[in-house]
């Protein structure tokens, strides 16, 4: 009987494609919801500190749902 070949394996991949596609969906949320203050008369800054906070505060979420 002869052994199994075992297969070369290159180096691990630097992003799962679990981890791209949550930081993607949180990205394009906080993009959504920082238009979104910044169209209903918000200040720029305001705009992005909304934008920042929705995609800090979805990852965990999304990373349970997304599983």
């Amino acid at each position: 009987m002869s052994s199994p070949v075992p297969t070369p394996q290159g180096p691990a991949p630097f992003l799962t494609i679990h981890t791209a596609v949550v930081l993607l969906i949180a990205v394009v949320i906080g993009l959504v919801v920082g238009g979104l203050t910044f169209l209903s008369g918000g200040a720029v800054a305001a705009a992005v500190l909304a934008g920042l906070t929705t995609a800090g505060v979805s990852i965990p979420v999304l990373r349970t749902l997304i599983g």
